[in-house]
């Protein structure tokens, strides 16, 4: 009794990490707008920096330099680390690209497909088998970016490279698995992209003017918590994914980008055409094939700690 009490307890602790890192991406767009007029690359370059800061205090707070020091050791996992970064870094850049610009909508819509492209991503990549919903649903979405792309006059760049950015940046953190925790493998990450950053802001300082201190206290305060921005709801995720059921964090997801869409039409007054309606509601379709499968699943096994990441 007192077992499964305890294991009560750690679902709802991990439900509600799950659920508190999804709110705080979901006002990541209301953040970041507070950081205009810094342009996308000054930003991402801050947020890799001070991100690898916040994560080296935190490993020294914890006292788990070892644990990093172990990982550095297997060239394996250096390897996947790297990837990650790449990938993370292409994701935080076209993510700040989108924001910035007036695009928070489309931004939302890649997070949106990218439930579907990880199922696709395990066909593709690891050869895994699908079953007839997992298949309508990949369908369905397939024609809502077609209909997007007919009716708004242009593909949806932004939308797909989040996607998929995001999308491959999980796969890589599946291959390492359990072997990298959260704030090792967020260090290493930034860690490989630190020196990247370090020329971006230069160029940022030749061509136009680095922002950082410049524009007011508020503003300064607000770049120098890009590195708690970014590293909490991260940390908040993998506690998380510790806790709680895969199907029950895998359907908080989607509190991500419905607040980034409701931020994108209602507050920010983005553009919505009918096609883009069609095209959004054709993938909240394909969502709720995958979701109600991906559930159905769950039952069918007949246990609770293990789903389907939707």
């Amino acid at each position: 009794m007192k077992q499964s009490g305890a294991r009560r307890s750690d679902t709802v602790a991990g439900g509600v990490y799950a659920f508190v890192a999804y709110l705080l991406w979901g006002m990541f767009p209301l953040y970041f707008l507070t950081l205009l007029p810094s342009t996308p690359w000054e930003v991402v370059s801050w947020r890799v920096l001070l991100t690898l800061v916040f994560c080296a205090i935190a490993l020294t707070v914890t006292r788990t330099w070892r644990a990093l020091g172990r990982i550095v050791r297997r060239p394996r996992l250096l390897g996947w680390t790297a990837a990650a970064g790449v990938l993370i870094f292409v994701n935080w850049t076209v993510y700040l690209i989108a924001t910035l610009t007036g695009h928070v909508i489309e931004a939302s819509l890649g997070y949106f497909i990218n439930p579907i492209v990880t199922v696709l991503l395990g066909v593709l990549v690891l050869r895994e088998r699908l079953r007839t919903a997992q298949w309508v649903a990949i369908a369905i979405a397939v024609v809502a970016v077609v209909v997007i792309v007919v009716g708004y006059g242009q593909f949806p760049w932004i939308s797909l490279a989040l996607a998929f950015s995001f999308g491959l940046y999980g796969l890589a953190k599946n291959r390492v698995g359990p072997s990298v925790d959260a704030v090792s493998g967020l260090t290493l990450e930034t860690a490989w992209l630190s020196p990247v950053a370090g020329v971006m802001l230069v160029w940022v300082g030749t061509t136009g003017g680095v922002t950082f201190g410049t524009e007011g206290a508020f503003h300064t305060v607000m770049m120098a918590l890009a590195g708690v921005v970014t590293a909490v709801p991260l940390l908040l995720f993998a506690a998380a994914t510790r806790r709680a059921p895969l199907s029950l964090v895998g359907l908080l997801q989607f509190l991500t980008p419905i607040l980034q869409f409701l931020t994108g039409a209602f507050l920010l007054h983005e553009q919505m055409s009918t096609e883009r309606w069609i095209g959004f509601g054709l993938v909240w379709l394909a969502l709720i094939v995958l979701t109600a499968d991906s559930l159905r699943g769950v039952r069918r096994r007949g246990v609770s700690d293990v789903g389907d990441i939707v």
